[in-house]
């Protein structure tokens, strides 16, 4: 009877977050499915209350979608990315550094001012990979829809910041071209099956390994850390799978989605302040960085300033090559602040629980 039930929540809230990703992406709405995902069953739940315990998504559901999710992230890395790497060491140390200090400064200004517990405010600081940190963020914190709108107000004023910045009149075809991005990528049906197979296999036996090696979230851990190996070695090229990442969006967004439409706008309303500044807060330690790289070894500002901001790989990757910039040093930066972002967090969770206390 548990699994019907959460069989029925999955299907509709699948049908609703499709829906509001369709209608997003028809308008331009930058991430479509994982915006309209998380608004679409957000808005539904929240204006009719009736529909409202037949949504969610079940953790059986949610556990290997991260799995396929993780496979995918790892595929960013290729022996040909890593050959970048030795020639920009100077920036990525950079960026890593700032990376940390906009963690730190964000989590003091909402642990010791704003007075949020350690992990929500952790997560709702870490600069990137959104719809990475959203799916750690339901394994640590009953509050994932804080963390959610923390991110999701950053990703809004790196999206409205950036296009005006490089060019008010065509920053909107950056959106148009990430959307189509999407739909160009292979498609299950296209894929010959072992393909397919390995995409299966590296989620399964990544997942046993970290599981025999006592690692945290082996789910997660597991197959990125396998499939980032296989493909640096150049072992296995698979592909980003259309429809899964569409799967993966619909599932992360629509489970916020559903926990956000249990809650008033009231609570959700004082927390939208505190998203602001702490996004601003961020933008402005990375700015810093930028200048300070100009500055010394007189890089473009404009092209650092897009390998540094914490928005989405595929859209400000998309704006470097509409811009004219150099997309492979965009997109390694930001590809090594989330894999460097998605390593720490396991570890650096725990820590933070037994070492750190909020009114401490």
């Amino acid at each position: 009877m548990g699994v019907a039930k959460d069989c029925l929540k999955i299907v509709v809230t699948s049908a609703v977050a499709l829906t509001a990703g369709f209608i997003c992406e028809s308008v331009g709405v930058p991430a479509p499915y994982l915006m309209g995902s998380l608004f679409g069953v957000w808005m539904v739940g929240g204006s009719l209350p009736a529909v409202q315990p037949y949504l969610g998504i079940a953790r059986w559901f949610h556990v290997p979608v991260v799995m396929g999710l993780s496979v995918l992230i790892g595929t960013s890395f290729n022996p040909e990315l890593i050959a970048h790497i030795n020639g920009w060491a100077a920036t990525l140390g950079v960026m890593l550094v700032t990376t940390a200090i906009a963690t730190i400064v964000g989590m003091f200004w909402l642990v010791r001012i704003r007075h949020y517990p350690i992990t929500e405010a952790f997560l709702s600081s870490v600069p990137g990979g959104q719809a990475e940190i959203l799916m750690i963020a339901r394994e640590h914190t009953e509050k994932d829809y804080v963390v959610a709108l923390f991110h999701l107000v950053r990703v809004v004023l790196v999206f409205c910041s950036t296009p005006l910045l490089l060019a008010a009149s065509q920053g909107h075809l950056a959106v148009a071209q990430s959307n189509f991005v999407l739909h160009q990528m292979p498609t299950f049906l296209s894929l010959p099956l072992w393909v397919l197979s390995m995409f299966l296999m590296t989620a399964l036996v990544g997942y046993l390994i970290a599981r025999l090696l006592h690692m945290p979230m082996p789910h997660l851990l597991g197959p990125l850390c396998l499939s980032i190996v296989l493909h640096v070695t150049g072992a296995l090229d698979i592909p980003r799978i259309s429809e899964f990442v569409i799967l993966a969006q619909v599932a992360i967004g629509g489970a916020i989605g559903a926990r956000l439409a249990q809650v008033q706008f009231r609570e959700l309303y004082s927390y939208i302040a505190d998203a602001v500044v702490s996004a601003v807060i961020m933008l402005v330690v990375y700015a810093i960085s930028a200048l300070f790289l100009n500055a010394l070894f007189g890089l473009d500002l404009l092209k650092l300033w897009l390998a540094f901001v914490p928005g989405g790989l595929y859209e400000v990757t998309l704006l470097a090559l509409l811009f004219g910039f150099d997309v492979a040093f965009v997109a390694v930066h930001h590809t090594i602040r989330i894999m460097f972002i998605i390593l720490s967090l396991p570890v650096l969770i725990p820590t933070l629980k037994r070492l750190i206390r909020p009114n401490g």
